[in-house]
């Protein structure tokens, strides 16, 4: 008789109302199953639950394989919404068809050691009701739909780019409000201002390379969080400048502080990075990193929200023409920077528990690549490959491939026990791709790998097919920085020739129409932008959108140049949007997640902190050379430098390849088998 241990689950709902489902089961001729409890532990569990509903044959088509499979469960157990899970003993039963969710057994996304154990397929079309619509297969939603554990990365990931972009605006409004505090409303000193500005991005070179090195070499979980601590402290300490110092002392004091708080945001660049292509489903790995770094569009639109509502605030004592008030703009400008303290702190926690990846834990290894399902189902790993006898896989016409490794398909919740401790899976190969915080890596092994990994490094990147890619990474971001930053650092003085720059009027009148034509420019163009690179890049691919970006961006820049002293408002605000719009649904997005797609996860962080860094440097030159070039050659003229260097991030662009669907991993298992990779 085919024997089955089911798990009830049990869950309270609305009112009185108890639903109780059996969830999962075991298959096999007389095999005993593997974790359950005793009869009379079940039977006291019972009686302290109430009468269990028996259910006949028909009905069993909300099982699944839990002792085989038991992310399956996990699925079940979110559909349930249960929130308890217990296991009766094993009692005999007639298995209906539809016991077997279409996602477990699909043919081509079934892992390999499904494959090898025989798990029976079913017809998708097959399954009925709530259950059919929870399991409903993963490869047929659209790539920018996440699922509750994506979006918590999201949330735990992204925090880093908020408080990127918050910081970039803001600092346009704490300068302004620090002429009216000390300089009368006059302009600041221009080294100063160039300082104060590229301070941020100074920081961010050293952390982008420093933690870039020091993630790829120590490991992911051991450098993130600490990124977020650095941020913490230096803006504590910014809002602590002594106003005693005069303002150029409180300049001086911003900088240098700035620098540190840059530290922190930079290094979150290759971590993030890292930490969220690590886990993400090929599929979906574009999109998932295209919301992460659309935090950036938040950020500023944030940032000038919150200085609208702070100068509300403050309007009653700012609005008027005297200049014993000006010292109130003191208390404004500390408020709009602290409170970038309330993100920081609640996502600190998670970052610093935040567990291990799967595919960094294999690549210290050198164990084979985890096998994406979603690659498999397109025939994409690598060839149409199949798994042989001994455990590789080959492609059609009988060459080896890569190497018959684990299941990334995302674990959940309910894979873990009461303890937060992953269920055991009969294989322990197969392992979900949220169950490895809990491997225990040999601390030789890590040792081996940091004593090897520059030598490797050196020798991967000193072949020129790995190394014009870095060029290509580091030359397109570089490039796409001296325009980025270079216009928005200086948006009051865009935003004033569209009429919104605060020429005229008071204090407060002046003040609050930048940050009005900030919130205009964010909400019709920056957040847009992001957003459309959300929905269309695992559509449309990486290198196109990144060569139309540079093409669309250098055309709005000779638009902006050429009819600078023409155009009226209304043509101002729709070229300078567009222009916005552009860059993030371009070269912005793309040069962020080219270094992450493109290299392999044991030099990941590396090159993607090495890339970022060229970046920053770019935004370094910008943001001195914007203010010493606009006063000498006009604005127009610093417009046509920006055209040209858009112009030239298109050829560099044609030395990167299109990494949509593209595995790095399993290119490096492939080099290494034949003998063309350090191993």
């Amino acid at each position: 008789m085919w024997k089955i241990s089911a798990q009830v689950l049990i869950s309270t709902v609305r009112g009185a109302h108890v639903r109780q489902s059996l969830c999962s089961a075991w298959t096999g001729s007389g095999a005993a199953p593997s974790r359950e409890h005793t009869t009379q532990d079940v039977t006291a569990r019972s009686r302290a639950l109430g009468p269990i509903r028996s259910y006949p044959p028909p009905l069993l088509s909300f099982l699944v394989l839990h002792d085989r499979l038991p992310f399956a469960s996990a699925r079940m157990g979110s559909a349930c919404k249960t929130s308890a899970v217990y296991k009766a003993p094993p009692f005999p039963c007639l298995l209906h068809p539809l016991c077997f969710p279409p996602r477990l057994n699909h043919p081509d996304v079934m892992s390999v050691y499904e494959k090898r154990n025989g798990a029976p397929a079913v017809d998708p079309g097959e399954l009925r009701g709530g259950l059919e619509d929870f399991e409903k297969d993963d490869l047929s939603k659209p790539p920018f739909i996440l699922n509750w554990t994506e979006i918590k990365l999201i949330g735990i990931a992204g925090v880093g780019f908020f408080l990127d972009a918050y910081d970039l605006f803001i600092i346009n409004q704490v300068t302004s409000m620090l002429q009216w505090r000390f300089y009368g409303g006059k302009s600041l000193p221009s080294t100063l201002s160039g300082l104060v500005k590229a301070a941020a991005n100074i920081g961010s070179v050293i952390g982008q390379v420093s933690f870039g090195i020091m993630g790829d070499y120590f490991g992911r979980k051991a450098m993130y969080g600490k990124e977020l601590m650095i941020i913490i402290v230096a803006t504590i300490l910014c809002i602590s400048a002594p106003s005693s110092v005069g303002g150029d002392g409180v300049l001086i004091w911003l900088s240098v502080w700035r620098i540190v708080l840059g530290i922190g945001v930079g290094a979150d660049y290759p971590m993030s990075a890292s930490v969220t292509s690590d886990r993400a489903i090929i599929r979906k790995r574009g999109s998932l990193l295209c919301y992460i770094f659309a935090n950036q569009g938040w950020g500023s639109f944030v940032g000038s929200l919150v200085t609208m509502i702070v100068l509300a605030c403050y309007k009653g004592v700012l609005d008027n023409n005297d200049s014993a008030n000006w010292s109130k703009t003191d208390g404004i400008w500390r408020i709009i920077v602290g409170l970038a303290l309330i993100p920081a702190f609640g996502t600190l926690y998670q970052r610093l528990t935040l567990p291990e990846s799967v595919r960094y834990t294999r690549a210290i290894q050198h164990l084979p690549p985890p096998v994406d399902a979603s690659l498999a189902a397109k025939g994409l790993l690598p060839d149409g490959s199949v798994e042989n006898g001994n455990g590789d896989l080959e492609n059609g016409n009988g060459v080896k491939s890569v190497p018959a490794a684990v299941d990334t398909r995302p674990g959940f919740k309910q894979t873990y026990d009461a303890e937060g401790n992953p269920i055991a899976r009969e294989n322990p190969d197969v392992v979900a791709l949220e169950e490895v915080d809990h491997a225990n890596v040999d601390k030789n092994i890590i040792a081996a790998n940091q004593r090897h990994h520059w030598k490797e490094f050196r020798q991967y990147f000193g072949q020129w097919r790995h190394l014009k890619i870095l060029i290509g990474t580091t030359c397109c971001w570089f490039l796409l920085d001296i325009a980025f930053y270079g216009i928005n650092l200086n948006t009051n003085l865009i935003l004033t020739a569209m009429g919104l720059g605060g020429s005229t009027g008071t204090a407060w009148n002046r003040l609050f129409q930048v940050a009005t034509g900030n919130l205009i420019v964010t909400a019709l163009g920056f957040v847009p932008g992001y957003y459309v690179s959300v929905l269309t890049i695992e559509y449309i691919g990486r290198k196109p959108i990144q060569i139309m970006g540079f093409a669309m961006t250098s055309l709005m820049l000779a638009l902006l140049a050429g009819l600078f002293s023409r155009l009226d408002h209304g043509g101002f605000i729709a070229l300078f949007t567009f222009l916005q719009f552009f860059f993030n649904f371009g070269a912005n997005t793309t040069t962020f997640i080219y270094p992450v797609e493109v290299f392999p996860t044991k030099y990941r962080a590396t090159a993607h902190g090495i890339s970022a860094a060229c970046g920053k440097c770019g935004a370094i030159a910008a943001s001195f050379g914007f203010n010493s070039l606009v006063g000498p050659i006009g604005t127009a003229n610093v417009l046509w430098i920006f055209f040209g260097v858009s112009i030239l991030g298109i050829p560099f662009t044609f030395l990167l390849p299109e990494t949509k669907d593209r595995d790095p991993d399993v290119i490096l298992a492939e080099e290494e088998k034949a003998g063309l990779a350090p191993v």
